[in-house]
């Protein structure tokens, strides 16, 4: 349930990106949807391993290169989307991702919170 959770909170903030930022575009809400849950699953599946490839980069920069994993993720999900979920530039795609870490720490801190 959780999960599912999570899945309309990242669609509805990717909604929310589209609408503020001309780089990132969404065809509609079931493109938001379709895009979270993909994003889910590459989180899943692909994240773990470009953490173990780059585990020296991001021990170095004390953890802050994960930002930049999570943008990769974000982009493959753009890429597999094709027109219905486009971002513009990998900048966009790392702005997008520490969006959506900041808004998820804010989430959980209040969820934790009770």
């Amino acid at each position: 349930m959780r999960w599912i959770a999570h899945i309309i909170v990242n669609a509805v903030l990717l909604l929310a990106l589209a609408g503020y930022f001309q780089s990132i575009h969404l065809s509609g809400i079931g493109a938001a949807l379709v895009a979270s849950f993909l994003l889910s699953v590459l989180n899943i599946v692909v994240k773990p391993v470009l953490i173990l490839l780059t585990l020296p980069v991001t021990v170095l920069t004390f953890g802050l290169f994960l930002f930049v994993i999570n943008a990769i993720t974000l982009w493959l999900t753009s890429w597999l989307m094709g027109d219905l979920f486009t971002i513009d530039g990998f900048g966009a795609a790392l702005f997008a991702s520490l969006a959506i870490s900041l808004f998820h720490m804010v989430i959980d801190a209040i969820s934790n919170n009770d």
